[in-house]
């Protein structure tokens, strides 16, 4: 392979002529100037990573704080201007909020009190007495430092420094050393102010840390279905279609109801008043709005499309043919899973220690509290920018091995003697070659990405106003433009990337030729190939169908200790996301299979000098669908004839 720099060749006269397919022969070094963009992206990454480690202070998020600037758990240094400030909380690794229950709202800050504790109160403390006498037994002071627990019934100042009476029973929360309350009231209103804030992030990762266990089992499952799915299409047939087609239609039924089911029971609940189940109902309703939705359109098309199931079947068994060539491929999601969970876990550290950092201001009455620093709002911008580009860039290198390795053993004229290692052969020309062109191909991904996260932003907010019926009708409709180009984008990027992998040219010219020779071609495989698509599509509702499922029976239990629509969108997308990531290798070389076949037929016709590349069971597939997708359509023809009595004839005057 050579880094080959010319789009045309030049004949013998010394006249160009435009570049022909030539199947693995030209390679050179594409879009580099979108790779060294890429790579001055990440060097901003680099400097927020930096300065979130020198400037953020994680150690607040995780470990707690007090309202004096002392972290818990920990030995401070006093900060100017706050007397209760620097002290040795090494014993004191808990947080206490001193009125969780009557949480009151300044601007955009909490009006509370915490305090470090080694201990949290397990029972409800009625009386000063009680507070004075848990204080004695376990060692833990509930009232403000300054004030000896011998003062805590004597002392005038008892009331503003001890914690509004009754205390609930509390107990500490896992990783962030929180004394959580345990009465649903209280827990409803502590919920916001579970890691020291009512910002809108904190407020997510509050939800999220509190269902984190039931997260994570759902993400396990969802891991383990979408790796059932994948073998079921690895050796799928006929009966695996039906009875897979049947688990769609029931899981999909199953789920709307059961979501409607919990929107009534919400309804008729007389607990109700908690501010966490109304917001969960509100969750549940349109949660059952959407899935009526898409259940409705899918079950519309599966009805539509049954017929060709037959024709499936055949090609999922033609696609696993050419996955037995690198078999390897099935195993090439989990390290892209993996590199993916990594990138994952530093984004959000690095996005928890932006979180925190501030700089530390005296408030009255020697409290401490922490201020954002300027153009931290700017970074988590950037940061969030990265967070979509290099995630697409990743699932982009996935797309790309796969088409490499199909294309690789696609046109090797031996098919007895399937080429060594084809997914290392794609990995090192995509290394070495084609960084560029996966750069550009996901950047144009996340230029469509950031707007809609922005549009559905401004949309939710609108939900609040009561005259902005024609603004939220005008974001809807942007949504869903956004969402079609979308989905056209990442056609078209699988197409350049596998056209890239076959000629070696850059993005844009391998988007045009892509296009250009499946247009011309597109009556061989169009619908054989959506309708494929479509199935594994499938594949990935139903993955989520029992995610969701298993995630409204979890979170239902805890309705009113939690709000759970964040940690319930969270485990779809994620559900989802793995799904996609498993089942996209049938698609993507499904894909890459048909862009071969229409190269082929570009390059061939079939004769002793010209042989095809494809074997004769893809042949002979084609051609069947071909003459039952003719024999529909003259069937369609005569049905309309017949309809209208007489077919129109022009008048001849």
């Amino acid at each position: 392979m050579h880094c080959l720099g010319a789009e045309y060749l030049v004949s013998a006269e010394g006249a160009p002529r435009q570049r022909e397919w030539r199947p693995q022969i030209y390679r050179k070094c594409t879009d580099t100037a979108w790779l060294f963009l890429f790579f001055l992206f990440w060097t901003g990454l680099v400097f927020i990573m930096g300065y979130s480690v020198v400037a953020g202070a994680t150690g607040r998020l995780l470990f707690g704080y007090d309202s004096f600037g002392n972290m818990c758990g920990k030995k401070n240094s006093p900060v100017e201007g706050a007397p209760l400030s620097g002290q040795d909380m090494t014993l004191k690794k808990h947080v206490f909020f001193m009125n969780s229950c009557n949480l009151e709202v300044k601007g955009t800050q909490l009006n509370r009190m915490a305090l470090c504790v080694s201990n949290c109160p397990e029972e409800q403390l009625d009386s000063l007495e009680e507070v004075q006498l848990f204080a004695n037994t376990s060692g833990s002071f509930l009232c403000v430092y300054s004030l000896n627990s011998f003062n805590y019934t004597h002392s005038p100042k008892a009331d503003s420094l001890c914690p509004r009476l009754p205390v609930p029973p509390s107990k500490s929360f896992p990783l962030f050393n929180r004394c959580v309350p345990q009465t649903p009231e209280c827990y409803s209103l502590f919920a916001s102010v579970l890691i020291n804030d009512v910002d809108t992030l904190h407020r997510i990762l509050s939800g999220i840390m509190s269902g984190r266990d039931t997260i994570l089992g759902l993400c396990i499952l969802a891991l383990a279905l979408s790796l059932a799915m994948m073998f079921t299409f690895r050796f799928i047939t006929t009966l695996l279609v039906h009875i897979f087609i049947s688990l769609v239609i029931l899981g999909l039924l199953f789920v709307c109801g059961v979501l409607w089911w919990l929107y009534y029971d919400y309804t008729n609940d007389l607990s109700i008043e908690l501010d966490t189940e109304r917001e969960n109902m509100k969750c549940v309703l349109g949660f059952a709005i959407v899935s009526t939705g898409i259940t409705a359109v899918l079950l519309v098309l599966i009805f539509v499309l049954r017929k060709r199931i037959k024709l499936t079947v055949e090609l999922f068994q033609i696609t696993n043919k050419a996955i037995s060539s690198a078999p390897f491929l099935l195993f090439q999601p989990l390290w892209t899973f993996a590199i993916l969970i990594f990138f994952w876990v530093l984004w959000v550290a690095v996005l928890l220690s932006l979180g925190t950092a501030g700089a530390a201001q005296v408030m009255e009455g020697g409290q401490v509290e922490y201020k954002p620093l300027s153009g931290i709002r700017y970074m988590w911008s950037y940061h969030l920018i990265g967070l979509i580009w290099t995630s697409e860039f990743i699932l982009a290198c996935q797309q790309m091995t796969i088409a490499g390795a199909v294309v690789t053993c696609y046109f090797n004229r031996s098919k007895n003697d399937p080429p060594d290692h084809p997914i290392l052969s794609s990995l090192s020309i995509l290394f070495f070659y084609h960084q560029g062109t996966v750069v550009k191909g996901s950047f144009l991904i996340s230029v469509v990405r950031i707007p809609r996260i922005i549009v559905m932003y401004m949309q939710n907010a609108l939900k609040e106003q009561q005259h902005g019926a024609l603004s939220r009708y005008l974001f809807r409709c942007c949504n869903c433009c956004f969402w079609c180009l979308d989905k056209y984008l990442l056609h078209l990027n699988q197409n350049a990337y596998t056209t890239t992998a076959i000629n070696g040219t850059d993005f844009c010219t391998s988007a045009k030729d892509a296009f250009k020779i499946l247009s011309k071609n597109s009556s061989h495989f169009t619908s054989i190939n959506c309708f494929g698509d479509f199935i594994i599509f499938l594949g990935k509702v139903l993955v989520v169908c029992f995610t969701v499922f298993g995630g409204l029976m979890a979170f239902n239990y805890n309705r009113a200790f939690q709000v759970w629509a964040v940690p319930l969108l969270l485990v779809a997308f994620f559900a989802y996301l793995v799904a996609h990531s498993f089942l996209s290798v049938f698609e993507t070389v499904l894909d890459a299979l048909f862009l071969c076949f229409a190269v082929d037929l570009e390059t061939n016709d079939g004769s002793s000098e010209k042989p095809y590349f494809m074997d004769q069971e893809f042949l002979s597939f084609v051609k069947r669908s071909n003459k039952l997708n003719n024999a529909r359509a003259q069937q369609d023809k005569h049905s309309l004839r017949n309809e209208e009595g007489t077919e129109l004839q022009a008048i001849v005057r």
